[in-house]
């Protein structure tokens, strides 16, 4: 009886463990509280980013049971911007997804945009950066809290220049999915993935973006967001980019594990040198220029919304092509038709550039 006992509790504890949830996602509801965040005709943004917010958390939870949320707020209370790192923080977050409503002082602006932490055209996209930092002045001593920072000066995001952030390529890959589902899935208008220097993305140690849903701002967008159906809508295609980024994690980790391990090198005597037979001239000329059609894999190692130049310190040393979707141009090198080839250059370019991963590449 203590046996079959003994192993009952041994399998309730081992399901226990596998129950565990092996992801942490840290969704945070913007503003709350004494701050209303941007205000519309009948609206406020806090309780718009709410019901995103509460929406994308349950719908998580139901399509993905592996994954842990974390709520900033599932009420109205004011939380302060450091608060919500630290929370993310203290969580161990995988990914960090902080909702907002976007506003304008004129009425036609409209669409969606998708932040990470950056400082590429710092100047067009700092009035949005100062209205979301804002929020920290409205707590008591926050100058003491943000080290000095003052939300309204420009000299202050001096500062974020001088950061860098090891989650960048993460981040931009989760945000060019949730522009993707929202542009080609929900027919809204697109304006891109942006780099902006938030203080609440500054501070969270994990991939995270900066989501701005809609302008409350714009009559027909505001009451476009308010609209249940349109919440399910958007909470949907979140989970949905969040199911597109993951499993893309997923693979480029799968693929990292089952590398073999390089094999030593025997030690043979020296063989007197031959030189080689020549190859016809028409094999060489279809080893150097694959056909078109030709499936190629290849190592991305960065994008930019810029083309690089050949020298560009970005790029390392490395020589490089690129392929242009959805206005970044991604950059790869050591393409070959040989994925074994390709995987075997893959831990001497990861030491250059940690986050690179294996891709195919239609030629």
């Amino acid at each position: 009886m203590r046996k079959r006992l003994y192993i009952l509790l041994v399998l309730l504890f081992s399901l226990s463990v596998m129950a565990e949830p092996s992801y942490t996602v840290v969704i945070d509801a913007g503003h709350g509280g004494k701050d209303p965040g941007a205000v519309g005709k009948f609206s406020k943004e806090k309780d718009l980013n709410l019901k995103l917010a509460l929406k994308l958390g349950q719908l998580l939870k139901e399509q993905y049971p592996d994954v842990k949320v974390v709520y900033t707020r599932s009420t109205d209370v004011f939380i302060p911007l450091q608060e919500r790192a630290d929370i993310a923080n203290r969580a161990n977050a995988d990914l960090f997804i902080s909702i907002h409503t976007n506003s304008a002082e004129s009425h036609t602006p409209q669409g969606v945009e998708t932040f990470i932490l950056g400082t590429e055209k710092m100047q067009a996209n700092l009035d949005v950066a100062m209205r979301e930092n804002a929020v920290m002045k409205l707590e008591s001593d926050y100058k003491t809290t943000y080290q000095g920072f003052d939300p309204n000066s420009i000299d202050s995001y001096i500062m974020f220049e001088l950061m860098q952030n090891s989650y960048m390529d993460q981040s931009l890959q989760f945000a060019t999915q949730i522009q993707n589902r929202f542009v080609g899935h929900l027919n809204r208008e697109d304006r891109g993935v942006r780099q902006a220097a938030f203080w609440v993305l500054l501070k969270t140690a994990c991939p995270s973006v900066l989501f701005e849903m809609g302008f409350i701002s714009n009559p027909d967008e505001e009451k476009f967001l308010n609209k249940e159906t349109s919440i399910n809508q958007m909470a949907q295609a979140l989970v949905n980019a969040f199911g597109a980024y993951t499993h893309r994690q997923a693979v480029r980790q799968a693929e990292l594990d089952t590398l073999p391990a390089p094999a030593p090198e025997p030690v043979v005597a020296p063989e007197p040198v031959v030189a080689p037979a020549p190859a016809p001239a028409d094999t060489t000329a279809a080893v150097a220029t694959p056909a078109p059609g030709t499936t190629l894999y290849a190592i991305q190692v960065c994008a930019s919304k810029e083309p690089l130049a050949p020298n560009d310190a970005k790029l390392k040393g490395l020589t490089c092509d690129y392929v242009l979707l959805n206005g970044w141009y991604k950059y790869y090198t050591a393409a070959d038709a040989d994925r074994a080839k390709v995987a075997k250059r893959l831990p001497e370019i990861k030491k250059l550039f940690p986050d690179c991963w294996i891709i195919k590449v239609e030629k």
